[in-house]
């Protein structure tokens, strides 16, 4: 890792080390290559462009696709230190040229701007007069058709890059990108695929739960009110649903906020900002308020209703535990929630679009009826791999009996069968079992089927959530179309013929989701009254984590207060002494406190930022470590060594392409990339066998244009 990226990420983060996946990102940046960062919303996709920007000279661009998303980040960057500034349709026309004329003239090292800007010429030329290092792309997703937030205006992107004098390095971030999407992102924007950054989907201080069959307002009623003192977010379908969600928990007395686009500027932005400052702890909403929202203190996130794919509700139930802390996503469940997110697909413009959008659906419907881990479902979704159980989710949690329904699969497995494969709906499948009388049944001679009415003592609702149980355990199968029929997979007709069994689980009580600290709450209240006073969020000065470190480790002199997580220079400078004093208050009225912590005996001294990390990699590769085990040794990723070493290649070190490319080897890279051309690594990597790694194919074309 480059030694002034971890220089910039203490003094004006207040942080020794970098997450994991941010050191890969921000070396491969370092090391000139343009990159595509997947990683989970709070997993500080946003350090990955931030600190590459103060090591580049010149002025980062950063495409982000939210006027509220582009404020937050900018008003943090000012809190830290560092001068960045947004040009979006909220500016005046002077106003905006101001902020350009200032940026000519190097006065920001960050740049926010909306992608429609990118749609005037006139803008497109001013970028022209700036020195742009790099472009960093957030929210990448929206560059791609199958994603779920496709912006066309995002596809002007690589039209820009490449009108610029100086082609930028390229950063593309996402936290919800299925291999699919993250195809086509690198297609749009030429970048290679195997210069991708991937930390996993697991986000490990969140808990996963379903809450299904239970009276949904009466939940989550009793939820807010075990959890007053935490910020959470309501997610409702439809405006309608918001407004009558508000006022229902207004006449409970809970200080809630609103946020649909139904509503006036003026009010979305007052509901907003009440909420952003801690006014308001809860905020009832659309999938419209959150996804520019980078409030970071959230401690949970209930969707009221089935959200309409997996990539919505990842992203909107990341939101919670933005900060690291321990935090709680639920969806209450009800079956009558899937037609609502049919009609809302239905009514789309875009019809080329609805098979796609209705699978998709079906994918959050088998989330909220499997049993297994919850995590695991999400990680395979996105990933298509297996991680352990989680051990934290509503399904590894749950200490109910499991009873077994294999009689009942069975009967219903039976039936769609006999209804005829492909043909029918879960809807008509239900009725039946259920001995409906509707007269298409009764037309279509389903009365007369030996399993027409074996499930008589149930309602349809209930045989129609049991066939989404065996949906969710992969017995039947979706085939999607205007309108979805069903069918009896291979596993399924095994347990037909008796060859498994199925077992089901059969209300989840609430839960705080915090414990009570007095010092913490004072600790808030200070933060809360300085963010007045600086007319900032209260988490734009210190995030929750920060004050849970504080409590901790309770610092009494800058020293020690420079040692709590996310506190830097500019912010110890800035804040320090209000968060001092009222520690030093609480710990004279409360002597207890410091005896029971143990603070002074276990307070370990803050690691300090290490200086020219490739040389200390180099130095490694000198002791004749191979890749691997530098890597190991490290605790870094093989990519960030590989990175390191590429780093000290361009510096001059002495590491000669026959110390990386064995004597056999190098022959048939040549061949290939005469063959290939020496433009795109990936058709180079593809005439050649397995053991030649990209790491080599790099050295070489380097080695290549250094002799040219």
């Amino acid at each position: 890792m480059n030694g002034k990226a971890l220089e910039m990420l203490q003094k004006h983060y207040g942080y020794s080390a970098f997450r994991e996946g941010q050191d890969a990102a921000i070396s491969s940046v370092l090391a000139g290559t343009d990159t595509l960062c997947v990683m989970p919303t709070g997993g500080g996709k946003s350090i990955c462009y931030q600190i590459p920007a103060l090591v580049f000279e010149g002025t980062t661009i950063v495409i982000s696709p939210l006027i509220s998303l582009m404020k937050d980040q900018v008003d943090a960057l000012l809190q830290a230190g560092i001068p960045a500034a947004y040009i979006n349709s909220s500016l005046s026309g002077r106003e905006a040229a101001d902020r350009l004329e200032t940026a000519r003239q190097g006065g920001y090292k960050l740049l926010y701007i909306a992608p429609e800007r990118l749609e005037s010429y006139e803008f497109m030329e001013e970028l022209k007069e700036l020195q742009i290092p790099m472009v960093a792309i957030d929210e990448a997703h929206c560059i791609s058709q199958w994603g779920h937030d496709f912006r066309p205006s995002y596809q002007r992107i690589q039209r820009m890059t490449e009108a610029l004098p100086k082609k930028p390095i390229v950063l593309a971030l996402t936290a919800t990108a299925t291999p699919k999407v993250r195809e086509d992102i690198c297609r749009s924007l030429q970048i290679q695929e195997e210069n991708t950054v991937l930390t996993g989907f697991e986000r490990e201080n969140l808990s996963f739960t379903v809450v299904k069959g239970q009276d949904r307002l009466r939940f989550l009623k009793d939820y807010i009110k075990k959890n007053e003192k935490e910020a959470g977010i309501i997610y409702a379908a439809t405006r309608k649903n918001v407004d009558q969600l508000y006022e229902r928990l207004k006449k409970e007395g809970i200080q809630a906020g609103r946020y649909h686009a139904g509503m006036s500027d003026g009010d979305r932005m007052s509901e907003q900002e009440d909420f952003l400052q801690d006014r308001t702890a809860v905020m009832v909403a659309t999938s419209a308020f959150g996804m520019g929202i980078d409030k970071s203190n959230i401690r949970y996130v209930i969707h009221f209703q089935l959200p309409k794919n997996m990539e919505s509700y990842y992203q909107e139930a990341g939101r919670a535990g933005r900060d690291g802390l321990d935090s709680e996503c639920i969806v209450l469940y009800s079956s009558q929630d899937v037609q609502v997110q049919r009609f809302l697909i239905d009514q789309s413009s875009d019809r080329s679009r609805m098979s796609q959008e209705l699978e998709k659906l079906q994918g959050m419907v088998d989330y909220c009826h499997t049993e297994k881990c919850l995590q695991q479902f999400i990680v395979r979704y996105f990933d298509s791999t297996d991680i352990p159980p989680c051990g934290r989710c509503g399904n590894c949690t749950d200490q109910r009996e499991s009873e077994d329904v294999t009689k009942d699969a069975q009967m219903a497995l039976s039936c769609i069968i006999r209804m005829g494969q492909k043909k029918f709906g879960k809807s008509l499948a239900a009725q039946v079992l259920t001995g409906s009388k509707n007269k298409k049944i009764l037309d279509l001679g389903f009365n007369q089927l030996p399993t027409y009415g074996i499930m008589k003592e149930r309602t349809t609702k209930d045989a129609t959530e049991f066939i989404e149980f065996l949906i969710s355990q992969e017995l039947i199968a979706v085939e999607h179309g205007t309108y979805p029929t069903i069918y009896v997979r291979e596993e399924g007709k095994a347990v037909l013929l008796g060859n498994g069994t199925v077992r089901r689980k059969e209300a989840l009580r609430t839960r705080e989701v915090s414990q009570d600290d007095p010092l913490f709450e004072e600790l808030r209240a200070v933060r809360k009254d300085i963010a007045g006073k600086e007319g900032v969020p209260p988490f734009v000065i210190f995030g929750d984590n920060a004050l849970k470190d504080m409590c901790a480790k309770l610092p009494e002199t800058e020293e020690e207060f420079l040692q709590v997580s996310g506190v830097g220079e500019h912010k110890l400078a800035k804040y320090g002494q209000p968060f001092i004093s009222a520690i030093q208050s609480f710990k004279k009225e409360h002597p207890e406190r410091e005896a029971a912590t143990g603070t002074k005996e276990v307070k370990k001294p803050a690691k300090k930022p290490v200086a020219n990390s490739h040389l200390e990699t180099f130095a490694l590769y000198q002791e004749n470590l191979t890749i691997a085990e530098i890597a190991k040794k490290r605790e870094l990723s093989p990519m960030t060594i590989e990175n390191h070493l590429l780093q000290c290649i361009q510096e001059g070190r002495e590491i000669t392409m026959q110390d990386v490319i064995p004597d056999d080897i190098l022959p048939q890279i040549e061949a290939a990339v005469n063959e290939a051309g020496p433009e795109r690594l990936k058709p180079i990597k593809e005439l050649l066998p397995d053991e030649v790694s990209y790491f080599m194919i790099k050295v070489y074309l380097h080695a290549m244009r250094t002799t040219a």
